[in-house]
């Protein structure tokens, strides 16, 4: 039907302003174009079937032969993967294991050759005797204190000095961000995040090594802190003192935990690795005290003749410790007279008659090897061999240094060794042997095979 509209003849509108036939024309034309678009399916498999190539039986089975021997290849990597996996698991938990019992012992003591004296870095920065250091678990720096209450951090390779956290005062305490006593231990936890200090004001001051900014303090001690050390893998932190207690403390958490008492004397040094117990060397009540901490119970031992002045783990189960009866003793935790020890280690000193032995003043052990070290008053740092199951000690060589020795330290791939010396005995002022002496020696060790 035809309408008239505006002086024109047109088809009828569908009310969108287009007419039917409009619309009938544009539904066939679009009805084409898809047909030519869809084409034929049984058409289109046919192309593609033309398109493949064809294959003859026999190469059919070389094709799946094939594939076959690619599916084993990839099953059998993957099961040496896992057999490496397990073997690797394995030899951890085994190594771990023989690392707690202490029968993993590396003997390269052999190997060792005395360093020239060129090759031993001197460093400088403290004004009052070094007492302690610490270096980091990657190596690559040192942390020294000293009785000037300064703590300051050095860069290993260049031995330059990278930080320096001055000491304050007596009576600023309220004021001063840092000690203001003299600082007698370090303790750096395994994982670097933690560095903690403790002085004779009876404090405890926790530090972020990498910025050396401070964190915060603990305080319940009665007398001068006088070790500290972090149990391996983890943020628990064990502190001894001159008050006879040890304390225990969450440092993630910035709190006490508990306190163990046992010592008749000062405590007078304190290590632990990865056990949940420590050690202490009990100054003039002559004994060494192994602490199990989670069984609250306490082993007690006995064998120097005077104070014991300092202690270090060489695994789980040894120990060894110095005195000012001048002897050096090596323990294990299974007996309680020592297993080893040298007297007059590094030798004595006075008139005839009254010869009196130099006081070794620190120890230190490369853990799970058969090195130790040792240090006094006497000019220089004696390095020792362990035997056979610990059962001796044989002098390996020294190296010259000049004043008291206050702290030993190994990296602990061993490559170098540390050494922190003062005028002075680092918990005592009353005997001054050397002017001016406040050193920190580096010195790397070195060996006719590589066992790092």
């Amino acid at each position: 039907k035809n309408n008239f509209r505006g002086g024109f003849w047109s088809n009828a509108d569908d009310g969108k302003g287009r007419s039917k036939k409009f619309n009938k024309r544009m539904d066939e034309e679009i009805s084409s174009d898809s047909e030519n678009e869809s084409a034929d399916p049984n058409r289109k498999q046919q192309e593609n079937e033309d398109d493949e190539i064809e294959e003859t039986p026999q190469e059919k089975k070389l094709r799946l032969a094939k594939l076959y021997l690619e599916q084993l290849r990839e099953e059998e990597d993957k099961r040496a993967e896992q057999e490496s996996f397990e073997a690797d698991l394995i030899a951890g938990r085994l190594q771990e294991d023989l690392e707690q019992k202490g029968k993993l012992q590396r003997l390269i003591a052999n190997k060792l050759i005395a360093p020239d004296p060129a090759e031993v870095r001197l460093l400088r920065g403290h004004k009052l005797s070094v007492t302690c250091l610490v270096i980091t678990p990657d190596e690559k720096y040192i942390f020294s204190a000293s009785k000037d209450c300064s703590i300051i951090k050095w860069e290993v390779e260049g031995g330059k000095k990278v930080h320096k956290i001055a000491g304050g005062r007596k009576g600023t305490e309220a004021r001063h961000v840092g000690h203001t006593a003299h600082i007698l231990c370090m303790a750096i936890s395994s994982d670097g995040k933690y560095l903690a200090s403790g002085d004779m004001n009876k404090l405890i001051m926790i530090w972020d090594p990498v910025t050396c900014k401070h964190l915060y303090k603990l305080k319940g001690h009665r007398d001068a802190v006088s070790g500290l050390a972090f149990r391996r893998g983890t943020h628990t932190l064990y502190s001894a003192s001159h008050d006879r207690s040890i304390k225990v403390w969450s440092v993630d958490e910035n709190a006490y935990v508990e306190t163990l008492f046992g010592h008749q004397d000062m405590i007078t040094g304190l290590d632990c690795l990865s056990r949940e117990r420590c050690v202490t060397a009990g100054g003039r009540d002559r004994t060494v005290r192994v602490w199990k901490v989670a069984e609250e119970s306490q082993l007690v031992f006995h064998g120097h003749e005077g104070s014991i002045d300092c202690i270090q783990l060489i695994n789980e189960e040894h120990m060894v410790t110095g005195g000012d009866d001048g002897s050096i003793s090596v323990w294990t935790v299974n007996k309680k007279k020592p297993v080893s020890t040298v007297k007059q280690a590094h030798g004595s000193h006075g008139n005839t008659g009254l010869e009196q032995p130099y006081w070794v003043s620190s120890v230190a052990a490369l853990h799970n090897s058969d090195i130790v070290a040792s240090g006094s008053h006497n000019s220089a740092v004696q390095l020792w061999k362990c035997g056979q199951g610990f059962r001796g000690l044989e002098p390996l060589f020294s190296v010259p240094m000049i004043g008291f020795v206050n702290s030993l330290k190994f990296s602990n791939s061993g490559k170098f060794l540390v050494a922190g010396v003062g005028q002075e005995h680092s918990q005592y002022n009353w005997r001054y042997l050397f002017e001016k002496v406040t050193q920190i020696f580096s010195c790397k060790l070195k060996s006719n095979a590589l066992f790092y």
